[in-house]
């Protein structure tokens, strides 16, 4: 599904197109549709080789697949997006290169864990010009515009932890209030297994993939998608996340949210 703003590199052919011929331009508008697809394959190749990517990173791309990643976002030059607990930076910098110098990238850090995450955010903005470090509590994060995009990969099911003092339904309100309408929120997160909702989500650091979305159906959002690039078959998902014999592997959901306007 191309975003509005690809549709409108074939605007002038469709106009064209409107005549008694139901088919006619067809061809023109497929050919623009793939040529803008081709377009954003480039940009997200050129992110992904950045060479500002550190080692370390640029090691876990096989497990965890930034180009199905950047296709799933559908993210574009100029897009203003939000990564929520950016960490080390692994999104973020790839989001930088993709929505370039007419776009913005939010790091956001919660107040909660500040002192020993802002140096590595402060780090993203001395890299990348178009990094901003954001700072706030999570159910009341706010930006300076309406947002494309809000990011929140392998954090969601820490918000359920007693020690962040977050009220979740009130944080996706207000993630939703900061998007523009037709905005995106997307959440990848370590799968829990049916019926465990988020009561594993201290012990084992999962959550179930249908608790979570239907809390965040209940903040108004509508489920636009998914991707199985995280899947994993062969986790049972009954151990810690951070046990080496499924660290990096475990089964995750990706899931696509989206405001409607």
């Amino acid at each position: 599904m191309l975003k509005p703003s690809l549709l409108a590199l074939t605007a002038a052919l469709a106009l064209a197109a409107c005549g008694s011929d139901p088919y006619a331009g067809r061809d023109d508008r497929m050919a623009s549709r793939t040529y803008a697809a081709m377009q954003l394959a480039g940009l997200h190749r050129a992110a992904i080789a950045d060479p500002l990517r550190p080692a370390d990173e640029v090691a876990r791309d096989p497990l965890r697949h930034p180009d199905r990643m950047l296709a799933f976002a559908m993210l574009e030059p100029g897009d203003k997006v939000a990564d929520i607990r950016p960490g080390a930076g692994y999104f973020t910098r790839l989001f930088a290169r993709v929505v370039g110098d007419g776009g913005k990238v939010y790091a956001f850090v919660p107040h909660r864990t500040a002192e020993h995450e802002n140096p590595r955010a402060d780090a993203l903005v001395a890299a990348y010009p178009n990094v901003i470090r954001v700072n706030g509590d999570l159910d009341t994060m706010n930006f300076p515009e309406p947002l494309d995009l809000v990011w929140m990969s392998q954090e969601y099911h820490d918000f359920h932890i007693p020690a962040f003092e977050t009220d979740v339904a009130t944080m996706n309100r207000a993630i939703y209030a900061a998007l523009r309408p037709g905005g995106y929120f997307i959440v990848i997160d370590h799968s829990g297994r049916p019926g465990t909702g988020h009561a594993e989500v201290q012990t084992l650091h999962r959550i179930e993939g249908a608790s979570l979305r239907a809390e965040v159906e209940a903040a108004g959002f509508v489920f636009d998608g998914e991707s199985s690039a995280l899947a994993n078959p062969a986790d049972d998902r009954t151990a810690n996340v951070f046990d080496e014999a499924i660290r990096g592997r475990t089964d995750q959901f990706v899931y696509r949210f989206r405001r409607p306007g």
